[in-house]
């Protein structure tokens, strides 16, 4: 991570940049509020901002802003004064860090704000299969178009790429394409000269130069308008970039990496993506598999952010109930990691015991169609086979709605007939199973009765 502290390093705020340089940061220092905007107006990249809250912090990302420079930042100060930190939070800051400082608090607060622990965790057979080509091809100097769904981990697996990668110690660069406007995103990737358009009151350098001797990432490249994708095939073949603006061409040597959610070759044949583009980038295609393509991932990325959401909310780790990690299983994931980290924090919060139990595994039910509960149960029930649940040995030979039956009846009989937590578990709605159960009704099955005062009746 590259952190830029702005202020005067005084005592207290020395030591916070050295505990800050312990947590593997590289630190650089400017003295005051301009200084810093020109520092990053000029290239001088940075993940995160620390500023003495001394300083005119709403000034400062006003500055910023106007630069279309967005970088966000966390206020330190001594003392901590209350009102003067909720004056620099209101002002901005995303945090605040009191002087003199604390190392575990500095580490918690510069993970949190850029969401720099990401770890690549791959314990399905799937995802070993993109990792092994992945540590293959990082060394190269290969492009490589990296797909798949939304919230999959794409942008985790280019960071792993330019960690194994020769460029692992130069700056790893990432621009979301799509979340820049078009008519802002020529200059965010190639700079531009002062007086270029307006507003250009100076030269600015762009991403491409930023990432210089190093990689950039291109997310969500199929986004980019087919006029610049013109400029990009050429900044990528001839190595070298026009700043918007400007009457010379200026020589990069970075690796280009790049990912998609959508079809490319379906976008080249609507038109909506160069044919050469696509060429040029995909001389390596690494495909990230769904999560539900990879339920021995679930539980272990789920037992991540547990630990990591405990960590952070200064509670007592909690390991995940057996019915917690059936229910965990059978979801169909829609949104992929970025939806499991999303529920387990959620859990975390929520959980009241020693373990996370199913209760507390909170999933839009809304989100998954009630007609893949068939697929849930046969992934819970391949899931518990693979762990040796002394149940699964039944399931082998059986048909999905067969699994899907002995799942249901069997959960309710475990909930002692209670359908709200049986439905908790499972990941359906109470109404999915109230009708499961009648036409199992139906079928002359026995269904488990409700007991005690608080269970719920069909």
């Amino acid at each position: 991570m590259r952190l830029l502290v702005v202020g005067r390093l005084s005592g207290q705020l020395s030591t916070a940049v050295k505990m800050s340089m312990a947590t593997g940061a590289r630190v650089a220092h400017v003295e005051t509020s301009h200084q810093a905007t020109n520092a990053l107006r000029a290239g001088q990249g940075a993940d995160l901002l620390m500023v003495d809250y001394d300083l005119d912090i709403a000034a400062l990302i006003a500055a910023n802003e106007a630069e279309h420079i967005h970088v966000p930042v966390v206020a330190c100060g001594i003392g901590a004064d209350p009102r003067r930190a909720a004056d620099a939070i209101r002002a901005g800051a995303k945090e605040f860090i009191p002087l003199p400082p604390e190392a575990e608090l500095i580490a918690a607060v510069l993970a949190a704000v850029t969401d720099d622990d990401r770890p690549m965790i791959a314990k399905d057979a799937a995802m070993q299969a993109v990792l092994a080509m992945a540590d293959q091809v990082a060394p190269s100097e290969a492009s490589i178009l990296i797909t798949g769904e939304s919230g999959v981990g794409k942008e985790v697996i280019a960071r792993y790429l330019h960690q194994k990668s020769r460029r692992a110690s130069r700056p790893f660069i990432s621009v979301n394409c799509a979340a820049i406007p078009e008519n802002l995103l020529e200059s965010e990737l190639f700079g531009h000269e002062k007086g270029a358009f307006t507003g250009a009151v100076a030269r600015r350098i762009g991403k491409f130069e930023e990432a210089d001797g190093g990689t950039l990432l291109l997310d969500e490249i199929s986004e980019m308008d087919v006029r610049l994708q013109a400029k990009l095939l050429r900044a990528i073949q001839e190595r070298e970039i026009d700043r918007v603006g400007g009457t010379r061409p200026v020589k990069v040597n970075i690796r280009i990496l790049a990912t998609s959610n959508r079809d490319l070759a379906q976008a080249v044949r609507e038109g909506s993506f160069r044919e050469d583009l696509l060429y040029r980038l995909n001389v390596i295609t690494l495909h990230i598999p769904p999560l539900r393509e990879r339920p021995d991932d679930v539980t272990a990325l789920a037992a991540f952010f547990g630990r990591k959401y405990a960590l952070a909310n200064n509670l007592d780790e909690r390991s995940l109930s057996e019915e917690a990690r059936i229910k965990l299983a059978a979801h169909n994931w829609p949104g992929n990691v970025r939806e499991l980290e999303n529920a387990m924090h959620r859990a975390v919060l929520l959980s009241a015991g020693a373990q996370i139990d199913a209760f507390a595994i909170r999933l839009p039910e809304g989100i998954r169609p009630s007609t893949q509960t068939a697929q849930a149960a046969s992934r819970a029930a391949e899931v518990m086979a693979r762990t040796g649940a002394s149940s699964a040995g039944g399931f082998i030979g059986q048909t999905v709605a067969e699994v899907e039956q002995q799942l249901i009846l069997g959960t309710l009989s475990h909930c002692f007939g209670n359908r709200t937590h049986a439905a908790n578990i499972l990941g359906i709605s109470i109404r999915t199973l109230r009708n499961k159960l009648k036409d199992y009704a139906d079928l002359g099955l026995d269904i488990p009765a409700p007991q005690g005062a608080g269970a719920s009746a069909a």
